[in-house]
């Protein structure tokens, strides 16, 4: 199973230069990808500008958003062209492009964007980039950019089976994933897939000696949209420690997950080296 790093932009930075360095830095610890979290009403950086920086600071490591909201992206050529521009940036085969349909409605009302039909804005997106693509560029990777899907609905499993590489299940569980998982390979199998949906998880982590209170400094205003109940949960389940690491990598691994992003909540580009050694790298 890969092992990738998730950059802390939902935590409380302020100097997007950190951010570059976390990506250098997981490249040369050897971590898979380096994904960016989407969320406009928050101080979450941009996802396509972020990975266009991390990608000009490296040279191997995989770029992944985790996930960007597509149905915010109404100007389906623009966007293609940015995702394309990213592509050849990059260089072939590095930009993941992670999607969902979001469920946070602050965001659609900000962007004068109706929530209730982000469903049909988001095939709408997805069958532009299909027909149509970047005008003028062709993308840098053969076939063009890979494409994962959030969600669990019968929409999500629609797109992962008929236009996806695989499944970006978010802060799940391993419960999550033993429910999930046969629906998703019974998908993948009737629309006449050849191999296996790539399957990739996200969990929260800091480490060192203020661990539990950057993950509740980070986690706790982040989630409390949600209520105080959701909050907590996500505090309690973020990993504080090696041995708790090192539990989540195994299950995750037993359950069937090909990558599993461990996202920071500590700005700290120092957390990357924390992690490493964490894995015993």
């Amino acid at each position: 199973m890969d092992i990738g790093i998730g950059l802390p932009g939902h935590a409380p930075w302020t100097d997007g230069r950190q951010l570059v360095e976390w990506a250098r830095r997981a490249e040369a610890r050897g971590f898979s990808s380096v994904a960016v979290s989407d969320r406009l009403c928050w101080s979450t950086p941009e996802p396509l500008v972020t990975l266009a920086a991390a990608a000009g600071a490296t040279r191997r490591i995989r770029l992944l958003t985790s996930v960007l909201l597509a149905p915010l992206h109404t100007n389906h050529l623009l966007f293609a062209k940015a995702v394309a521009t990213l592509d050849h940036l990059a260089g072939p085969g590095r930009l993941q492009l992670g999607l969902a349909a979001g469920f946070r409605a602050d965001d659609f009302t900000a962007s004068g964007v109706d929530y209730a039909g982000r469903g049909q804005a988001f095939t709408a997106l997805l069958e532009r980039l299909r027909d149509t693509g970047a005008p003028g560029l062709r993308p840098a990777t053969p076939g063009g950019t890979a494409l994962l899907f959030g969600g669990t609905s019968r929409a999500a499993l629609r797109r992962i089976a008929s236009r996806g590489t695989g499944w970006l299940a978010g802060t799940a569980t391993v419960e999550d994933l033993d429910d999930f998982l046969p629906q998703l390979h019974a998908a993948w199998a009737a629309a006449g897939r050849d191999g296996a949906p790539r399957v990739v998880v996200s969990a929260m982590y800091a480490l060192g000696p203020h661990a539990a209170a950057s993950v509740a400094s980070a986690i706790g205003p982040y989630y409390a949209f949600a209520g105080e109940e959701w909050a907590r949960a996500g505090i309690a389940a973020a990993c504080t420690s090696a041995e708790q690491i090192t539990e989540l990598v195994e299950a995750f691994e037993r359950a069937g997950c090909d990558e599993l992003i461990l996202t920071g909540n500590d700005p700290d580009p120092a957390q990357v080296d924390l992690l490493a050694e964490a894995l015993g790298r």
